[in-house]
């Protein structure tokens, strides 16, 4: 993992079924009737992003052995992160946001960069957030909606995080604008239906343009940690790889780190928002 320790990411490929009949396959067909598109009709799609809710799900465990394994291996271990992790037709829907706008290679400037979690106060060994992962239903080619990211950006999150141990809301207190201004390294990711893209938790990251007239599904369901994140392990357990990435990001060969405030919940606004979305689904599809 060599290359997640270099620049925040690795593409792990073919790691579930998409093809006819399956299930990743079936999500993405239903997808056009829950919102109410037509799949042969792209001068119909809306200029825009849907962040569909979740109706169905799956376990990780069997719907890709492949993706869990891997992400065992960044997170020290299948033991270290809870069970019962599922993925969902949930979806991050692109039918073409930002087609009108003009395409831009990734940089400093590109919009709506962020660090994913907004449901819980950012600590430097949260458990809520081991990874961020890209679960890609569809292909993504180049200026077609995939997801930017600032491959040196978990070191500098890392740092800012080690000095704040009471703790950082998610959106405002996160000084996103300021850390990713410290980047150089920006990418835009790309890959094929059944490709799994495991992300530093720390890295920044933002949503890209679609200028294809191809509509982008994927979904980025995070693993939890059984335990928070530990940096001085003197019981001879193995650091994780992600555990390293950030004692190398310190300069640290340990760090013995302390929250100074309790670890707390945020409720954040998509819950409602999906909410109502759910209910308008129901009623387009004529379920009670």
């Amino acid at each position: 993992m060599e290359h997640f320790l270099e620049f925040g990411f690795v593409c792990i490929e073919n790691c579930f079924d998409t093809s006819p009949g399956s299930v990743a396959h079936r999500w993405v067909e239903e997808s056009w009737a829950r919102n109410g598109l037509d799949p042969d009709d792209p001068s119909s799609w809306p200029a825009d992003k849907i962040h569909m809710p979740n109706s169905e799900s799956a376990l990780v465990s069997e719907m890709s052995p492949k993706a869990l394994a891997a992400m065992g291996e960044l997170c020290g271990g299948q033991e270290r992160i809870q069970e019962g992790m599922r993925w969902s037709n949930g979806f991050i829907a692109n039918y073409g946001w930002g087609r009108d706008e003009e395409w831009k290679s990734p940089s400093v400037e590109s919009p709506g960069w962020h660090v994913d979690g907004d449901s819980f106060v950012h600590f430097l060994d949260s458990p809520e957030l081991a990874l961020l992962v890209v679960v890609i239903f569809s292909e993504i080619r180049p200026r077609g909606g995939g997801t930017l990211i600032a491959c040196d950006s978990p070191g500098i999150v890392a740092r800012c995080l080690a000095e704040h141990p009471e703790g950082l809301e998610p959106g405002g207190q996160i000084p996103v604008k300021e850390l990713v201004s410290q980047c150089r390294d920006f990418r835009e990711l790309t890959g094929k239906p059944g490709d799994v893209v495991l992300l530093h938790p720390f890295i920044i990251h933002a949503s890209s343009y679609n200028h294809l007239p191809v509509a982008r599904f994927m979904i980025n369901p995070p693993p939890r940690l059984k335990e928070p994140m530990r940096f001085e392990r003197n019981d001879g357990s193995a650091y994780s790889v992600v555990e390293r990435s950030i004692l190398n990001a310190l300069g640290k060969k340990s760090y013995d780190f302390r929250i100074a405030t309790p670890r707390r919940k945020v409720v954040p606004a998509r819950i409602a928002r999906q909410q109502a979305l759910l209910e308008q689904e129901k009623a387009r599809l004529g379920a009670g």
